[in-house]
């Protein structure tokens, strides 16, 4: 597991940490993107963002891999929700297949933790963090930078995109309204 902001060796989070944790997951068979953020009284921090890599031709060897992984990252960061990215039409339906794949152990170890488990569309969080649905990643990732206070996007493009899935989340619960 690689990480930007969070080490291997890291403490937990402390059980009686004062605010809610959301980590965000962008789904992947061989990159997973995560970015948790603690949802302070003031605004949005960053805790930890990465990626999971999983290696091998096996994908069930792959899977294995992730669900483990992602078992260890939520026993660290002691997220009350995860926010995953709904499944969409792909071109490539082998793709398709691949993304939901990983989608199900992520799944399966969030429910497993105990989390909240969100799901999102791509285009939805887009539309929360820029205001319309359209923005490409390079804009997603800039305004994730924007919005945790960072003068650099941390990470990569499945790094931000997760950390916009989280982000996405927390301003619709601060302020609620039609689902786009």
């Amino acid at each position: 597991m690689e990480a930007t902001e969070a080490g291997e060796d890291e403490r937990a989070v402390p059980e009686d940490f004062p605010w809610p944790i959301v980590l965000g997951v962008d789904p992947g068979t061989r990159v997973v993107g995560y970015g948790a953020v603690v949802d302070a009284p003031d605004r949005p921090r960053l805790l930890a963002a990465g990626e999971i890599r999983a290696s091998g031709d096996s994908v069930p060897h792959r899977l294995g891999t992730i669900a483990g992984e992602m078992e260890l990252l939520l026993r660290r960061l002691r997220p009350t929700i995860v926010v995953v990215e709904q499944a969409f039409a792909a071109r490539n339906v082998q793709s398709a297949l691949r993304i939901g794949e990983g989608r199900g152990a992520i799944l399966a170890a969030a429910a497993r933790w105990g989390a909240q488990v969100v799901q999102y569309a791509p285009a939805s969080a887009r539309k929360s963090l820029l205001g319309h649905g359209g923005a490409d990643k390079t804009q997603v990732a800039r305004m994730v930078a924007v919005s945790l206070g960072l003068d650099e996007p941390p990470g990569s493009l499945d790094t931000t995109d997760a950390l916009a899935l989280a982000l996405a989340h927390l301003h619709k619960s601060r302020f609620p309204g039609p689902t786009p």
